[in-house]
């Protein structure tokens, strides 16, 4: 059976930043600039990337933010949730229970026992932490590099490095890692797979569904300036892998995140 790497293939260096994926099918990309407009729109800056599965085609709203490498934020805990249960840190995603330290912090939502399928659902970083410190710096530095997310570097802290710290992912690696979440392609279990896919939080719209997970640099600080959105729309059997990232210096912009994927997705057939 011919194994595949990665799903995305090359891209056309004069079009996409070209990644090392290795080349199953003949894939197309292009530019939609209208996709671009809106983040105008709204008063900010941002750049999506939509990968339509049935016609291997990658729509990017620009050719220069589409492939920069940034921190991941709360993104990352569809990683750490891969690795949390593939290493047993978390045997059950609705069973085990992380009792809050009873520290209050800005988010309500933070401030009360969690297990893993609610964490994600709320995001909630000081779980995700504790998760990091239990899985340790060994056996996270080796399933980053198996799941061979971003640059995988987790320097600057064990419960920090996706925060504040040194790693960087940009919005094709985004799209090429949650695709082979999707397909159950990654190299590890394919019970964590099946897990962290389900305890994915679903927005519906109209008869599609979207599983996504926001990220937000400088939300556990209630200082918000990077915000995520990544994930894939399901229409029917066509889906349609996603990743938007946008300036997010002022809290309206914030909720703005879902509101632009989706005009994005709407855009390009996706929804």
């Amino acid at each position: 059976m011919f194994h595949r790497r990665h799903a995305l293939g090359l891209l056309a260096a004069a079009i996409l930043p070209v990644r090392s994926f290795a080349n199953v099918a003949s894939q197309r990309s292009e530019i939609r600039e209208a996709l671009a407009q809106h983040f105008i729109d709204d008063g900010t800056v941002g750049t999506f990337v939509g990968y339509k599965i049935d016609d291997y085609l990658i729509i990017a709203s620009d050719k220069n933010r589409s492939g920069e490498a940034k921190l991941p934020a709360s993104t990352f805990k569809i990683a750490n949730s891969l690795i949390a249960l593939e290493t047993g840190v978390v045997q059950d995603p609705d069973k085990d229970v992380f009792k809050w330290d009873g520290v209050t912090r800005p988010i309500e939502a933070w401030n009360k026992d969690h297990t893993l399928r609610s964490a994600i659902a709320a995001s909630v970083v000081p779980v995700y932490q504790e998760i990091a410190r239990r899985i340790g710096q060994e056996r996270m530095q080796k399933h980053v590099d198996l799941l061979e997310y971003g640059n995988r570097d987790i320097g600057g802290g064990i419960d920090q490095f996706w925060l504040t710290g040194n790693l960087r992912i940009d919005p094709m690696q985004q799209v090429d890692f949650v695709d082979r979440l999707r397909r159950g392609a990654l190299p590890i279990s394919k019970r964590s797979q099946d897990l962290v896919r389900d305890i994915l939080p679903v927005t519906k719209v109209g008869d599609s569904i979207i599983r996504a997970k926001s990220g937000l640099l400088g939300a556990e600080r209630g200082e918000p300036s990077l915000g995520w959105m990544v994930g894939w729309a399901e229409k029917g059997s066509a889906q349609t892998v996603f990743a938007l990232n946008m300036d997010c210096n002022e809290p309206r912009l914030i909720p703005e995140r879902m509101v632009l994927t989706q005009a994005c997705l709407k855009d390009i057939g996706g929804l």
